[in-house]
């Protein structure tokens, strides 16, 4: 006897509709749950629910697999099938670790689990330690970012579905590499999300992406429920070692136990249980060190949250570049702020935003490691409008130097999928929405809003366009070339310093220094230095101590004598004392 539920409070009647088979009435139950059991329909087995009378079957909003996409019947999945190779896995927890992430469709040509499995060893080999996948829960279409997610328990099928996922997830574990899963939880797509059709999943407030959804008015317990459920899930189901929230910021909760907080406790839980590290990162636009402090505490428990400010702070200075957000940023001075205090805007003055914004961090209390930086992520080059990265704009040199402060800082590093090579492929906003509608309304709006910012339409991308997705995807054959295998091999000796040199990976922010002149930048780190030259001249710096030895340079041609340094244009060094 095979048990289907579903919850849809607001129906007066609801049937289970089985493929080759007559509806089969179900049975109201408390809490608005509905309830049927039905012999012989095991694993394999095509269903939807009916609601009311009008005939309309709709995939299960819990679906854990949608072979046909997601306007389809759901399948019955076991998730006991699967024989899992990692019995000894024991975790990889987020302290001390590289990060990298990828999208699944554009990693490789194919666009699949199976074919991403296929490289693997090369993110060993860089010497990463978790795997970030963009979202990859179903959504409409057959390519998309991810962001547009309409089951939240089901793995998107053209990459690979359930199956795929588990044979990724293994490999990588196999591997020793840790995985960590985007998931959006601060709305549903625009297309094929029936979830809000059984039950009040949505509120009428709005967010950047519609309407928010439900967590704290009536029949929000089941809301929160839904999401808590989702997010063990992935965590037990598929083992993956953490989560990334995505814009926890757009997920508006005033009731007294915040749904962060919520979720901290459940996944607390579950890591004890499993008895391996499950870690929690938070997309916030708050600068709020709240997420990432203890419930012990008074914070959310969370374990790091992504870190723009650092993102910032760096791109500007490397690029020049001072439009909209970046308007505060750009000065040796931001940097130093951001490098030994976590936020650049700590309930400072944000000229964009036109408010003060964000809360300082406590440095003696809270390690750097709870904050993810990077030079670029999938945000970064996919929401400017050609999808260029920031290798279309700077010198090797320069990304180097660019490299070296981030992977040699207190924060928890990421690499964007192909960054660690300069890739020369952009990273583009793509869409395949099959309703015309839909469709030219993604692409109009995309156009429009790069018009307000003086791009000509005819220069932004039709995120409809195969062509958009099919340049979005990584040329490996560039690794091959001289110029792109050294800045690999630079990247590979930059992590594998860290890793080795503990002042390097020190997550201490009262214990970082740093201090700057004229395009120049020395930071202290325990016995070490890390000395940047951004200048187009060399530069002679003086240390404040005497460097006994270079442990890295960007360049070739630094000289060091005593107590200074010599350093070619554009380059960085790392130096012992």
């Amino acid at each position: 006897m095979t048990e289907f539920t579903v919850w849809a409070p607001e129906a007066a009647r609801v049937r289970l509709r089985l493929a080759g088979d007559d509806d089969h009435e179900m049975r109201p139950e408390p809490g608005g749950w509905w309830r049927a059991e039905v012999p012989g329909a095991g694993p394999g087995t095509d269903y939807a629910f009916v609601l009311g009378d009008d005939g309309r079957a709709l995939p299960d909003p819990r679906s854990s697999w949608q072979p046909a996409g997601v306007h389809g019947p759901s399948r019955r999945y076991d998730h006991a099938a699967h024989r899992w190779g990692d019995a000894g896995w024991t975790g990889r927890q987020l302290p001390g670790s590289i990060l990298y992430e990828l999208h699944i469709g554009t990693f490789t040509p194919e666009g699949t689990f199976d074919a991403a499995i296929e490289r693997l060893d090369h993110l060993v080999d860089l010497g990463v330690d978790l795997v970030e996948l963009l979202p990859v829960n179903a959504f409409n279409g057959e390519h998309n970012w991810g962001y547009d997610g309409a089951c939240w328990f089901a793995p998107h099928e053209p990459y690979g579905g359930p199956d795929g996922l588990k044979r990724f997830v293994d490999a990588a574990h196999a591997r020793g590499l840790g995985v960590i899963l985007d998931v959006v939880y601060n709305h549903f797509g625009p297309s094929g999300a029936y979830a809000p059709m059984f039950a009040p999943y949505l509120t009428e407030r709005s967010n950047t992406w519609g309407r928010t959804v439900n967590l704290d008015g009536p029949h929000s317990d089941e809301v929160r429920r839904y999401i808590v459920d989702s997010i063990v899930m992935w965590l037990r189901d598929y083992h993956v070692d953490g989560l990334r929230l995505d814009a926890v910021h757009a997920m508006p909760d005033t009731r007294a136990t915040h749904l962060l907080e919520e979720i901290a406790v459940a996944v607390e839980a579950l890591s004890t249980r499993l008895g391996r590290p499950l870690s929690l990162i938070a997309e916030s636009d708050l600068n709020d060190p709240r997420l990432v402090t203890p419930r012990e505490a008074g914070g959310y428990g969370l374990h790091a949250q992504w870190n723009d400010d650092a993102h910032h702070a760096l791109h500007t200075l490397l690029t020049g570049e001072r439009q909209g957000y970046y308007a505060d940023f750009g000065s040796l001075e931001c940097l130093a702020q951001v490098l030994t205090g976590g936020f650049y805007h700590a309930g400072t003055w944000s000229s964009f935003r036109q408010r003060s914004h964000g809360r300082p961090v406590d440095r003696q209390r809270v390690p750097g490691h709870r904050f993810v930086a990077y030079l670029q992520n999938h945000d970064q080059i996919g929401n400017r409008a050609t999808g260029d990265r920031i290798s279309a704009t700077l010198s090797p040199a320069l990304l180097r130097v660019g490299a070296t402060l981030l992977l040699t800082g207190p924060f928890t590093p990421m690499l964007f999928m192909g960054e660690e090579w300069a890739a020369s492929t952009p990273w583009q906003f793509f869409t395949s929405h099959p309703e015309p509608e839909l469709a030219t309304a993604v692409a109009t709006g995309r156009r429009r809003e790069f018009a307000a910012h003086g791009w000509p339409p005819g220069d932004v991308p039709d995120p409809q366009d195969r062509q958009t997705f099919v340049r979005s995807r990584l040329d490996w054959a560039e690794l091959d070339k001289p110029e792109h295998r050294r800045m690999y091999d630079f990247h590979r000796r930059l992590i594998a310093l860290r890793k080795s040199d503990p002042d390097l990976s020190d997550p201490r922010l009262d214990a970082v220094d740093v201090r700057h002149g004229d395009q120049f930048l020395v930071m202290h780190r325990g016995e070490r230095m890390v000395v940047a030259n951004l200048a187009g001249r060399p530069q002679r710096i003086t240390l404040p101590g005497v460097a006994r030895r270079v442990l890295l340079t960007t360049e070739e041609g630094v000289s060091v004598t005593r107590d200074r340094i010599e350093l070619p244009p554009e380059s960085a060094a790392v130096v012992a004392l």
